[in-house]
């Protein structure tokens, strides 16, 4: 199979780290929907798990976390917001690596009070560019999180699945042509 016909690599990151946190269900959501879509090899990226450390020292798991983000084609991150912004441990997942993110697309998926975590994905924009990653333009958004999902973690939001199904298809587009790029020429800087 042509590497342009291959799945995707998609790794889904999930922000938050707070104990007691919603994030789960929206990243178990998410994932659903993206596997479903069929273009990607989803894999969850949860940073409780990751145990970045503070100070971004290099030990056997930021090695083993930057392999992983190597590894993958395109990301979405689920973002919780607190404050007006991200999570720490998402500021320290990003700058954990350097060289691998670039040239590869992102989305984001968020979730919050009444901003639906607009206000931490618009912060999250400018930092992705500066380690050169795209960031597409549709995203999926969550306003009032715990009263949109059921139960099961079902979502009757419309707006969030066609926005999720719009943004699966940019970052598959970018994906594709992204990877397609590096292969042949590899990225700069």
């Amino acid at each position: 199979m042509p590497e342009s016909q291959e799945p995707l690599r998609l790794e889904v990151i999930v922000g938050s780290v707070r104990e007691g946190r919603f994030a789960p269900v929206v990243a178990n959501w998410f994932v659903r929907r993206a596997q479903e879509d069929g273009r990607f090899d989803v894999r969850v990226l949860d940073l409780v798990d990751a145990r970045l450390p503070d100070d971004l020292s290099e030990n056997a798991q930021t090695t083993a976390f930057r392999e992983r983000l190597a590894a993958a084609d395109a990301f979405a991150v689920v973002s919780s917001e607190y404050n007006h912004g991200y999570s720490g441990a998402l500021k320290t997942a990003i700058d954990s690596a350097k060289y691998e993110w670039r040239a590869k697309p992102i989305g984001f998926v968020s979730y919050g009070g009444l901003s639906g975590g607009l206000r931490a994905t618009e912060q999250l924009r400018q930092v992705v560019a500066e380690v050169h990653m795209v960031a597409v333009r549709e995203q999926v958004s969550f306003h009032r999180a715990r009263k949109r999902f059921d139960e099961d973690g079902e979502t009757s939001d419309g707006a969030a699945i066609d926005a999720s199904a719009r943004m699966l298809g940019q970052l598959a587009w970018w994906g594709h042509v992204l990877r397609d790029a590096r292969a042949t020429n590899p990225y700069p800087g």
